[in-house]
């Protein structure tokens, strides 16, 4: 395989679809978020991407057979009977040109189908702890946009930095096919999985793409991570030392994205 190349199902007809991408990344935010809402919504299999800037791994599954590292498209219907695809995967490419010839992959398709916006959801690091109450972030292709998510609680203006992969990468790409897009990130203190930042992008996305997902599985997470963060807490009182390594230290230090 030479090229990225995206199958789909053409008999799925599809509504003013707006695309939401929550792929591997900081806090793995996108990834939960993708992923619950996939869950909850029942959404269908709509299509599955390869590429060869994918790591040279294969995936080893339960049941004893293997598979190749993707990125997959799923299909649900809004409130007002408007379709949703979500794409999530098993991971990014790994260089810089895979980012490129991925992401202007995807916008492309997107626009094919007759796509009309692209939300990506990332985390967005802003302290070495974690944060309780996590904000939600946002940058925009335009105005519009902006003012339509920040009606709905995203803040704009008070980020700084990059945004590595395709939750920078894809709005960007896509603004160059003509469609709106923005990035909406959770702030989150650096844990591996931060459920917190997710549950705060979720509560914004139920407004912006008018759906009703409970996040009672993101609790559950988000529980276990207070527990776990509590327990390491009490033992860097004891042992400075031991925190290093441990989820949200300032040595664990990224991108957005």
């Amino acid at each position: 395989m030479e090229k990225t190349k995206i199958f789909y199902n053409k008999k799925i007809k599809l509504k003013n679809p707006t695309l939401l991408v929550g792929l591997p990344g900081i806090g793995s935010v996108g990834s939960l978020v993708a992923e619950h809402i996939k869950n909850e919504t029942n959404a269908q299999k709509y299509g599955i991407l390869y590429s060869p800037f994918f790591p040279p791994h294969v995936i080893m599954e339960k049941n004893g057979k293997i598979r190749m590292l993707s990125n997959r498209f799923y299909h649900f219907k809004n409130k007002k009977g408007n379709s949703i695809i979500i794409l999530l995967g098993d991971t990014q490419p790994i260089t810089t040109k895979g980012q490129y010839a991925v992401n202007g992959r995807i916008a492309k398709f997107f626009k094919k189908i007759g796509g009309k916006t692209v939300y990506t959801v990332g985390g967005y690091s802003i302290s070495n702890s974690y944060i309780e109450k996590p904000r939600t972030f946002g940058v925009a292709s335009n105005q519009k946009i902006i003012n339509k998510l920040k009606s709905n609680g995203v803040i704009f203006g008070n980020t700084s930095g990059s945004i590595f992969g395709a939750a920078g990468l894809l709005p960007v790409f896509s603004s160059k096919f003509g469609l709106e897009s923005a990035c909406i990130m959770g702030e989150t203190g650096l844990l591996e999985i931060d459920a917190n930042a997710a549950k705060a992008v979720l509560e914004k996305l139920n407004k912006i793409l008018e759906i009703d997902i409970n996040p009672s599985n993101l609790d559950k997470i988000k529980k276990e991570t207070e527990k776990l963060m509590k327990e390491l807490e009490e033992t860097s009182k004891q042992n400075p030392e031991q925190l290093q390594g441990s989820p949200g230290h300032k040595d664990n230090l990224s991108y957005i994205r």
